[in-house]
């Protein structure tokens, strides 16, 4: 049975944990040819390590336009092309300490950075990927936005607004390839509540991390949080061909968190 992404070469940005750990494996798993990149570089290469023999790590500041230049210029000299691009590298703010969040009390330094990675980032990720794939007869461009791009978040001003950001910009490329006759379709993913590593500091630990996710879960129509694989198995659905007629969605992977109701719904009598 053929893999999904058998030989497609495929690009990941911030794969060295959480959502982006498990997208370079499961394209791995399905045939890519996987590079890994992050500016965390040991837990980088344990990933390529993990997908396969054709994949590796590059070291990739999301935020700096030389870096861009240079990863993709390995990739092509190595592979010859590039068909899969996921930008998945982001930030919030609070695990890197950067103060308040809100909009009242943010600091202008704070905001930038926060959106020099996830704005900047995806703006550079996008213009260097389409140089790259134009040529190709099916090239994929995914986004990783979040629930937090669809609506307000008031504790996460910068977090929120940069990747609302992702999500316009998505459309904004899906469409200009189209306008350009390039073959290159470009999606949205928006998780929300998916247990990864950015979420720890959060949860706490013993009694306190139970109470915790209950509290979260408690919201969510599935009553549970996601899963990284969640996610995964969405990009490779986007990143295949069998989607080979979509471009400019956004997927949202919530547990039906926007379905419209703002708790679970109240179960049936039999």
């Amino acid at each position: 049975m053929k893999r999904r992404l058998e030989r497609k070469v495929a690009l990941i940005t911030g794969a060295a944990q959480g959502i982006g750990e498990a997208i370079a494996i499961l394209f791995a798993q399905e045939g890519a040819h996987v590079i890994c990149s992050d500016i965390q570089d040991d837990k980088g290469k344990a990933v390529a390590q993990k997908c396969s023999q054709n994949s590796l790590y590059l070291h990739l500041d999301v935020r700096e336009e030389k870096d861009w230049r240079k990863v993709i210029a390995e990739i092509e000299k190595k592979f010859g092309r590039l068909d899969i691009l996921v930008n998945n590298a982001g930030i919030t703010g609070f695990q890197e300490g950067f103060g308040p969040q809100d909009p009242e009390q943010a600091s202008l330094e704070s905001w930038r950075s926060v959106h020099a990675t996830n704005s900047d980032g995806v703006f550079l990720g996008c213009k260097y990927a389409i140089q790259a794939m134009k040529q190709n007869s099916h090239a994929s461009i995914i986004n990783i936005s979040s629930r937090s791009g669809l609506v307000g978040i008031p504790g996460a001003a910068a977090y929120a607004s940069s990747k609302a950001a992702i999500r316009n910009h998505t459309k904004t490329v899906a469409l200009y390839c189209c306008q350009q006759g390039y073959n290159i379709r470009c999606n949205s993913i928006h998780p929300a509540a998916i247990l990864t590593p950015m979420w720890e500091p959060m949860l706490g630990t013993g009694a306190a991390r139970e109470k915790t996710m209950e509290m979260i879960t408690k919201d969510i129509p599935m009553q549970r949080m996601g899963m990284p694989e969640d996610v995964a198995n969405a990009a490779l659905f986007l990143a295949s061909e069998e989607s080979k007629y979509i471009t400019g969605i956004e997927l949202t992977i919530d547990g039906g968190l926007l379905a419209g109701a703002g708790a679970p719904p109240a179960k049936m009598n039999e």
